[in-house]
């Protein structure tokens, strides 16, 4: 889910910059292909850790699918997601690949230390300017725009790790959402969803659009009704209001992101 996720934001901008519909597809394709390498390889280098805490939605884990098929499945998605980037110019892919890179090393290891945030904010940050550099006029997403996508990725860090840090902390992963605690995390996250919302709002030249005027105080009273019903034992209410704060600032990044590209 979050690898259809960031591909369809990666193709919503792509639409904004003027790309034909091939030049659309390209950059999805291209995405797509580098989120299912980064999600396969956490699976397999996880396996054994997800199995030691009884991880049953875990394919990899449980067996019922092999290693070597993953394996080999992550080697040609990473190899496929490098040939589609060039399909949007060397200068595109080569920014692809430090995403991927960083995606990777995340997963080889980074997200078990205090520095776990970094390849979300590098990879998403990167983001834009992977696409607008595929673009018909070639040239590097805005820095309010680049800002922006690094504060969503890193609110997407805090809130992916907080329903898997009892796991995660058995199997002796320790990245800073870990270090912080949930409720930490869970302030942290929220803080940054609304702080994506103001970036986007404000960053791009002119006044403030309808769009960005409405978005940041809708988060807010998204995230206060989240931390109300989430007061109850096992609710899961701040993690979900975080996800529609995150489905806000997404859809604002693409309109925003549309006025500049």
């Amino acid at each position: 889910m979050p690898a259809l996720a960031v591909t369809a934001v990666a193709a919503a901008l792509a639409v904004t910059t003027g790309r034909s519909p091939g030049g659309v597809v390209a950059v999805a394709a291209a995405v797509l292909a580098g989120q299912l390498s980064v999600g396969w390889l956490n699976d397999l280098l996880d396996a054994d850790r997800d199995a030691s805490v009884g991880r049953a939605d875990k394919p990899v884990a449980v067996g019922t699918v092999s290693r070597e098929l993953v394996a080999t499945a992550t080697v040609i998605a990473a190899v496929a997601a490098v040939l589609l980037s060039l399909l949007s110019g060397v200068d595109a892919a080569l920014v692809h690949v430090v995403m991927l890179c960083s995606a990777w090393a995340y997963d080889f290891g980074v997200k078990a230390t205090a520095f776990s945030v970094v390849p979300y904010a590098v990879s998403f940050g990167l983001l834009p300017a992977f696409v607008t550099l595929g673009g018909p006029d070639g040239r590097w997403a805005p820095a309010w725009l680049l800002a922006a996508g690094a504060v969503l990725g890193s609110a997407a860090h805090f809130a992916n790790v907080i329903p898997d840090l009892e796991d995660d902390a058995a199997t002796g992963v320790r990245g800073l959402p870990h270090r912080i605690g949930g409720a930490a995390s869970a302030g942290v996250a929220a803080a940054l969803a609304v702080i994506t919302g103001v970036v986007l709002a404000l960053g791009p030249p002119g006044p403030v659009t309808t769009a960005g005027l409405v978005a940041v105080p809708l988060s807010v009273v998204i995230l206060l009704v989240g931390r109300v019903r989430g007061r109850r034992a096992g609710s899961r209410a701040n993690f979900n209001a975080l996800l529609v704060v995150a489905v806000v600032d997404v859809v604002l990044l693409v309109i925003t992101g549309g006025t500049e590209l």
